[in-house]
């Protein structure tokens, strides 16, 4: 599995947790379980610990940042993106911002919509200059 598919992973992981407000270990242990390749579960453990961690902190800065849209009105996917990518930029200090946005980008053209692709663009970029 290459880093790309993780963060894929990833972002199902944490999907998956905030449908079920479930973010347990259990359900960490469960998920990578099931995955069909273990190579990159290092960075998954990693990131999904970091984002558990600071789920309030990165709620917040997604709340300032996205003019006026409060969490519940963003859709599911986008929410997870962020989420996602946000963890990445403040607290996976391996991973350089600029690929952590092309990254969240490129998954929103996959799992949501292409104006999810500009929302999730604009809200990072203001996140990473405003860092």
């Amino acid at each position: 599995m290459n880093r790309k598919l993780a963060r894929e992973m990833t972002m199902k992981l944490i999907f998956q947790m905030d449908i079920h407000d479930d973010f347990s270990n259990e359900m960490i242990t469960r998920y990578i379980q099931e995955l069909p390749d273990d190579s990159q579960i290092s960075y998954i453990k990693e990131l999904i610990e970091k984002f558990i961690k600071n789920k309030d902190k990165i709620d917040g800065i997604i709340e300032e940042n996205s003019r006026g849209w409060k969490l519940n009105r963003i859709a599911k996917v986008d929410l997870t993106i962020l989420r996602l990518a946000i963890t990445e930029i403040y607290y996976m200090d391996d991973i350089p911002n600029s690929v952590s946005i092309n990254e969240a980008v490129e998954m929103a053209k996959t799992f949501s919509t292409e104006e999810s692709s500009s929302f999730i663009n604009g809200i990072l970029g203001s996140i990473v200059e405003k860092k």
